[in-house]
């Protein structure tokens, strides 16, 4: 059986988790928060999480991991069969990644822990976010999903960062980054209706205020 290392506040392990859920691949959780000791750093090089145990072994990022589940053929397709239309999700999971979902961690310090961000970071994580959404706005369907039609990786990726970098926004910069994004808002509100996403949701929410006061604890003592 597969094994998933993670826990219920990374936005990256509950990508995968999702992924797992609605194909129904049967897998155990392992609870795991990052680590820098040489036996976890021997499962994933850079102690992050998730990754997860396969029979041939370990590997890691979530990006790969989900590749990974979806090679297996197992439970119902997350990408299309048309190549053309493959590569296509897999572009819009890049751009949602790099331009929304990393712009806005590189704040979350401030906007979910009581740090402080430097201006000349903020400015360009602003900068990048809005050129983020633009691109989505332009890339995306929101027919009524992501890329189309169906429920694909880019949905999963899409659910797990925008509401992040909305919160980033709304906080660190006074922005609503939804607010002439009315697809979008539409699709979140229909996701947040999906039964495996309500499950996860309700973990990652129940893990939330002990993971937030740690992580303060931790930045206030210079961690």
């Amino acid at each position: 059986m597969l094994k998933l290392y993670g826990f219920p506040v990374s936005n990256y392990v509950n990508m995968v988790q999702l992924a797992l859920m609605e194909k129904g691949i049967a897998y155990e959780y392992v609870l795991t928060f990052p680590d820098r000791s040489e036996k976890f750093l021997a499962m994933s090089p850079r102690g992050k999480v998730p990754c997860m145990e396969t029979p041939g072994g370990f590997i890691n990022e979530a990006s790969v991991i989900l590749e990974y589940l979806e090679s297996l053929g197992t439970g119902k397709a997350l990408l299309p069969a048309d190549e053309v239309a493959r590569a296509r999700v897999r572009s819009l999971m890049k751009e949602i990644e790099l331009y929304i979902e990393l712009p806005a961690r590189m704040c979350f310090a401030e906007a979910f822990f009581g740090g402080k961000v430097p201006d000349a970071v903020k400015a360009l994580a602003r900068e990048n976010l809005l050129a983020g959404i633009a691109t989505l706005k332009r890339h995306g369907s929101f027919s009524p999903y992501v890329a189309g039609e169906e429920f694909t990786l880019a949905d999963i990726v899409f659910f797990f960062s925008i509401e992040l970098a909305a919160r980033v926004g709304q906080v660190v910069f006074g922005l609503d980054l939804l607010k002439d994004f009315p697809q979008a808002t539409a699709l979140l509100a229909k996701l947040h209706e999906n039964p495996n996403v309500q499950k996860i949701v309700a973990a990652r929410d129940a893990g939330m205020p002990a993971f937030i006061a740690a992580t303060r604890a931790r930045i206030a003592a210079g961690g």
